[in-house]
């Protein structure tokens, strides 16, 4: 009898740092440190330990103060580590080069990438010299995020990475392979045998689900994140908005599937009409409470949030056509934004089907953000309120015997 350990993919970020010291174990342990730091289990479970071994030998007051200025000291440390000169230069190359790279994708997703040049260029080199650029660019981030103490940016790189591994067989077919450590290299022969429609298609800006758009996505949220301090006050009060926006969002959806309010009801004259000023406000809640939750996980750590965020965000990308004869309209961001006039006078019943199936294909990633935000950020490191351990509580793992 054995025991498995499953990590959830949505909490990995093993794919980025394994080719360092330690490989998966030494950056889970770092997440489970860093979470335990922050609700304070950490502190509790030192001091509780030395506290009751340095009772055992030593029984002076003095010592015990002295071992809890040391405790002090390190738990200040770690939440106030010194950052290295060369962590410094990571932080500046991964900073610049998410805007890099997003560039990149931008050119790898426009038409005339794809179209010969009145120069005489054609459009196989374009295409070419757009990949290798953007090689070099998404390895130049990957590097910069294996030294970076940016934790925001660095797990939303780790998600990106994630990307191109799940398309690793589309990426292979244009001569892109993925290394050990996750950088990208590019057999620049066998691309120049490919049809470029092929490439055209795997960085289609116009599929929300395609590798091109996904690894946008992933680096918007970077771009987004850097410009948000990372304070522990800060990322709290983020947190408590996307948990808001989130438990709000999930009520209303749950409202708007159950059906009663696209119930009909009679009016003064005896006929029966659905109560389209109440289905109206539900559904400004619902955009209200959907861009709230987009807003303030754009800076979200977890990559738990980040992740479903994403296939929320996608989701809704895929339905914007049927959305905006609704008057929900889409901007480029992935906000939302509801227009009463055109809402009015849709037809309701249609609007009720539609929203049956593009609401329940959203509603697990709301639920799964409340959940990444209220029991994996208590059990991210295993460690109870009182400074003890439990393997049990710590939901990331899927443990069989």
């Amino acid at each position: 009898m054995g025991i498995g350990i499953n990590v959830g993919s949505n909490s990995d970020y093993s794919y980025l740092f394994q080719g360092l010291p330690g490989g998966d174990s030494g950056n889970l342990n770092f997440l489970s440190d860093y979470a335990a730091i922050k609700n304070g289990s950490y502190g509790r479970l030192m001091k509780s330990y030395y506290g009751t071994a340095g009772s055992s030998s030593i029984t002076a007051s003095g010592s015990k103060a002295s071992t809890n200025n040391v405790i002090d000291k390190i738990l200040d440390e770690k939440k106030n580590p010194k950052v290295s000169k060369e962590a410094q230069e990571a932080n500046s190359k991964l900073t610049t080069g998410i805007s890099g790279l997003m560039t990149s994708v931008t050119k790898l997703q426009n038409d005339s990438t794809y179209t010969a040049s009145k120069d005489g260029t054609s459009a196989a080199d374009k295409v070419a010299a757009a990949i290798k650029d953007y090689v070099s660019q998404y390895n130049e981030v990957v590097s910069a995020a294996k030294n970076s103490t940016l934790e925001r940016q660095t797990a939303h790189v780790a998600s990106m990475m994630n990307s191109s591994k799940a398309n690793a067989e589309k990426l292979a077919e244009i001569g892109i392979t993925i290394n050990g450590d996750g950088t990208l290299q590019l057999d620049e022969s066998k691309l120049k045998g490919t049809d470029i429609s092929k490439v055209q298609e795997l960085f289609s800006k116009d599929d929300v689900t395609s590798y091109g758009s996904t690894v946008k996505s992933r680096l918007g949220f970077a771009s987004a994140a850097g410009s948000v301090s990372s304070t522990e006050k800060d990322t709290a009060k983020e947190d408590e908005a996307t948990y808001a926006g989130a438990a709000g969002l999930k009520t209303d959806i749950q409202k708007l599937l159950s059906g009663s309010l696209f119930e009909k009801v009679k009016g003064e004259d005896g006929t029966e009409k659905y109560d389209i000023d109440k289905l109206f406000a539900t559904f400004k809640s619902f955009v209200g409470n959907y861009n709230s939750m987009l807003d303030s996980a754009k800076s979200s750590l977890n990559s738990g949030v980040t992740a479903n965020m994403a296939s929320i965000l996608e989701k809704t990308a895929q339905n914007k056509d049927a959305l905006e004869k609704f008057g929900i309209s889409v901007d480029k961001t992935g906000k939302l934004s509801i227009d009463e006039d055109t809402f009015k006078k849709a037809d309701m019943s249609q609007l009720q089907k539609f929203f049956n199936e593009y609401g329940s294909s959203i509603a697990t990633h709301v639920s799964l953000v409340n959940y990444y935000l209220t029991t994996q950020a208590n059990a991210a490191s295993g460690y109870t309120a009182n400074g003890t351990y439990n393997a049990q509580e710590n939901s990331r793992y899927d443990i069989t015997m």
